[in-house]
């Protein structure tokens, strides 16, 4: 039994302790991302209105996170002249269940970043409006 128990110890804290997250995005936006960072946790580069893959894995805790990112621009957008663009913003962290393992980082037109934890890859976000109205 005393055996056990010193096996036994040094995990217990572990079970409730909060593991790493895997970061996942999609980008909704006519322009690239070069970069981007969750509280310095770097989570990759999307194409413009594409999705990322998945960066591992780093605590994210607290009630807010720093969101850091580089606009970046597609070929056409080079040759207008559009420049690069660094952008930062304070995002209200989510409350982050037991089982969810990814933290998903949405990027929206006019520089808005959308955070949902899930247990999976599948996105937890409701689709974006499309904008064109229907007739």
């Amino acid at each position: 039994m005393a055996l056990i128990f010193i096996y036994a110890a040094p995990k217990i804290p572990g079970l409730f302790r909060t593991p790493g997250a895997m970061l996942t995005s999609e980008n909704h936006t006519d322009r690239p991302i070069l970069s981007f960072w969750v509280n310095d946790f770097w989570g990759g580069n999307l194409a413009a209105m594409g999705g990322g893959g998945i960066m591992c894995c780093q605590k994210i805790e607290g009630k807010t996170v720093q969101i850091k990112w580089i606009l970046s621009r597609t070929g056409e957008q080079l040759r207008q002249g559009v420049k690069k663009e660094n952008h930062e913003a304070t995002v209200p962290l989510p409350r982050r269940e037991r089982g969810d393992d990814y933290l998903h980082v949405r990027f929206l037109p006019g520089n808005v970043v959308e955070l949902k934890w899930s247990p999976g890859l599948i996105s937890p976000f409701d689709p974006v409006p499309d904008e064109t109205p229907r007739l």
